[in-house]
């Protein structure tokens, strides 16, 4: 992985990490909208414009890639580099985890 991805994409935004999370099986945006919805219980709900520029950035800087078309949706899976992207985070997320705990 570059130090131009690494330093972009760690830390992650929600965004990112969801958008990743989801990719994990091909799904199109509004799959993704819904399934973060549905993971956050509606505490974030991704907007169009952010979803959208973000996958767009997401296939330009490699972490995602187009599968195929159906019924008009553009359907993106998680890249090797994208999961790799992502289990950085998850990482970074688990040790800040179990830092918080360590100091109750």
């Amino acid at each position: 992985m570059d130090a131009h991805i690494k330093k972009v994409y760690v830390p992650m935004t929600e965004t990112g990490f969801y958008i990743l999370l989801c990719l994990k099986e091909p799904n199109h945006g509004y799959g993704i909208v819904q399934m973060v919805k549905e993971m956050t219980e509606g505490d974030i709900v991704l907007a169009p414009g952010t979803m959208y520029g973000s996958l767009s950035k997401m296939e330009k800087d490699g972490l995602i890639r187009f599968v195929r078309e159906e019924e008009k949706r553009k359907i993106y899976s998680i890249t090797e580099l994208g999961s790799e992207v992502l289990n950085l985070e998850m990482k970074r997320i688990e040790r800040l985890y179990r830092n918080m705990k360590e100091m109750r």
